[in-house]
């Protein structure tokens, strides 16, 4: 990547003596959307990150709910928050709220209090395979979720959309109506590998999101797709993504150390350099870094 900076749009950095993550605790299984992931089910801290990303010219991290027990959701912002004051990153925050919980503005207010933070995540996945879904229902389908998700507005946070393709055709329809909270899809959209009807339901669900010019989305998590992924195997999704949103529309991300389970930090952006090799020297520096600065009003001159 030369010199061109980087400002990772997506991190998850832990302390597992500090705070609980029930994902990261044993005992641990193969058959869910991650595979095991008790290779990484220990502390992985700021230190950490950058000893793996010590080839890029990192100038910036988002950091991005993490999965701690949601007891303990204000607890990693107060975390991190300081931590950020000690060291000059993460310089963004996404926590975690659950948008169904009707006393969700309790938990906004606290955390829109930190002023690193600008937006919220929380994880909808919901497949009818149960294998794949990180959640028992659709909770997107649910009247208390979405008039959670309009609060957001009241905040002034974005929302990092980590959802399945069969779920983005309703989302799209109530993100359309709120063009004042920026929406962030994460991980390409997070395609199910398959049959031929499981990429084109990706394909339409991603085009309704792209109609909406305050939607973009996170090049990273490809490894949900194909665990042993391959350029080959990748490059089809990440370019027609970027086509479908632009180049000012798509973030890299790291994913780490969620996505080192697929492979080093080398390994994935070697593979994201070369796919975009052929783009102009501009349209790089956006996909690296400058899209993460204007999205998440990251302080950062690149």
């Amino acid at each position: 990547m030369g010199d061109i900076p980087f400002v990772d749009a997506h991190v998850h950095l832990w302390d597992l003596s500090h705070i609980r993550y029930p994902w990261l605790t044993p005992p641990f299984r193969d058959d869910g959307p991650n595979g095991s992931v008790e290779p990484i089910a220990r502390n992985y801290l700021l230190d950490d990150y950058l000893k793996d990303a010590k080839g890029w010219n990192v100038r910036g991290l988002v950091h991005v709910d993490a999965g701690a027990d949601p007891s303990a959701a204000l607890d990693e912002t107060v975390w991190l928050q300081a931590m950020a004051d000690r060291h000059g990153m993460p310089n963004a925050i996404i926590a975690f709220a659950a948008l169904d919980d009707p006393k969700v503005e309790e938990l906004l207010t606290a955390h829109a209090a930190h002023p690193n933070v600008r937006g919220i995540r929380q994880i909808v996945n919901w497949h009818k395979d149960p294998k794949r879904s990180y959640t028992p229902r659709d909770v997107t389908a649910d009247p208390q979720w979405a008039r959670g998700f309009a609060a957001l507005g009241k905040y002034k946070l974005s929302f990092d959309l980590q959802a399945y393709p069969s779920q983005f055709a309703g989302l799209a329809k109530l993100i359309a109506c709120h063009p004042q909270i920026p929406v962030i899809v994460n991980h390409a959209g997070m395609p199910v590998p398959g049959d031929e009807e499981g990429r084109e339901m990706w394909r339409s669900g991603m085009r309704a999101l792209a109609a909406s010019p305050h939607v973009c989305v996170k090049l990273s998590g490809f490894g949900f797709i194909h665990r042993n992924w391959t350029v080959a195997q990748i490059a089809p999704y990440l370019l027609e993504t970027i086509d479908m949103f632009g180049t000012n529309r798509c973030l890299f991300a790291s994913d780490f150390p969620t996505d080192k389970l697929f492979g080093s930090f080398d390994r994935h952006f070697d593979a994201y350099n070369e796919i975009v090799s052929g783009f102009s020297q501009d349209e790089r520096r956006d996909l690296f870094g400058r899209n993460a600065v204007r999205v998440y009003r990251l302080n950062i001159a690149l």
